[in-house]
């Protein structure tokens, strides 16, 4: 009883620990073998005898339990020490962050227009059919509205596919002269390296007396904006079609990438297409009341303005939150 007594003692594990009860309390331990010759002992004997085991059974047990506590603290200790955590201790190598270059390429392009006194303007991300479509001279079954793959709701409203709306709804409530831009959050059914289902625009419409505004006059602010964001480079204008304009153009400036040598980001034309632009049509002045007037309007995507400028290849990856990518804009 004494040697086993002193393995309880000694074992170092809860497993140890469980083997030796195994060997002396369990089915075919030594104290149950010992029970088992019960039978066998005289009745004069056999009270002594049970009463022996049964207080070496108990010295067992005690053992035990007494040795189990103690290895259960212990194994405890152990992994409250692996998982301690030093609260003290902080990290010195702090990082600031950074604007997110999308927006900061709108707060640069809303700085620029804002310094030529065009007003800031906002509208709501849930449109109609008429602010978004009709009043531009989109009508129902207008094949150009194919352009734009919309997000439509059951209530018959929209995600506005661009901030033209808010174009509209200024001419509506202003009188002229109306100097103004729109920049905001689009939504289409489109997504590649170079679409993402919801992305940013900054639209502008210039409205005045009919003999007040010109194409000379459009030309003259892009040149000088794009001159502004991308420095040196070359701008052409070439003509184009859009439902809300007339004429209208596409502007291209010269590859930021090859200088205009051809490269594969420019198809090897030397050329980029940066936005859209034209002289705003009778149409959509009529839908707003207005009458010997005339205006011009432009749109540009600001991802796309951010990819050029910061050199990114694909679109989605300003959405993905990716440090590697933002701790670059520090």
């Amino acid at each position: 009883m004494k040697e086993w007594l002193n393995k309880i003692e000694s074992a170092d594990s809860t497993e140890i620990l469980e083997s030796l009860r195994v060997e002396t309390l369990g089915k075919k331990g030594i104290l149950t073998l010992e029970f088992s010759k019960l039978k066998d002992i005289p009745n004069t004997e056999k009270k002594a005898f049970a009463q022996n085991l049964n207080e070496q059974k108990s010295l067992i047990n005690t053992a035990l339990e007494i040795r189990k506590e103690v290895l259960v603290q212990i194994e405890l200790d152990k992994e409250l020490e692996a998982e301690k955590i030093d609260v003290t201790k902080f990290n010195n190598s702090l990082s600031c962050g950074a604007v997110h270059p999308v927006i900061d390429t709108m707060d640069r392009v809303i700085t620029y227009f804002q310094n030529l006194n065009f007003a800031v303007e906002e509208g709501q991300l849930v449109e109609d059919d008429f602010h978004n479509f009709e009043a531009l001279n989109l009508p129902k079954h207008h094949p150009a509205r194919d352009m734009q793959d919309t997000f439509y709701n059951k209530d018959y409203t929209l995600l506005r596919t661009h901030t033209s709306p808010v174009q509209i709804r200024t001419m509506l409530k202003q009188s002229i002269p109306i100097r103004m831009i729109a920049p905001g959050t689009v939504f289409r059914k489109d997504f590649d390296i170079t679409h993402t289902p919801m992305f940013h625009q900054i639209e502008a419409l210039v409205v005045d007396k009919a003999d007040k505004i010109s194409f000379a006059n459009l030309k003259h602010v892009l040149e000088e904006f794009l001159h502004h964001m991308f420095g040196d480079v070359e701008v052409r204008f070439r003509p184009s079609f859009f439902p809300f304009t007339e004429p209208s153009a596409e502007v291209d400036i010269s590859c930021v990438f090859c200088e205009g040598k051809g490269c594969r980001v420019c198809s090897q034309t030397g050329w980029i297409e940066i936005l859209g632009c034209g002289i705003v049509d009778e149409n959509v002045f009529k839908a707003v009341g207005y009458e010997n007037v005339s205006g011009y309007a432009f749109g540009v995507g600001i991802e796309r303005l951010a990819m050029l400028i910061h050199n990114i290849g694909d679109l989605r990856s300003l959405f993905e939150s990716d440090l590697r990518l933002l701790g670059q804009f520090k």
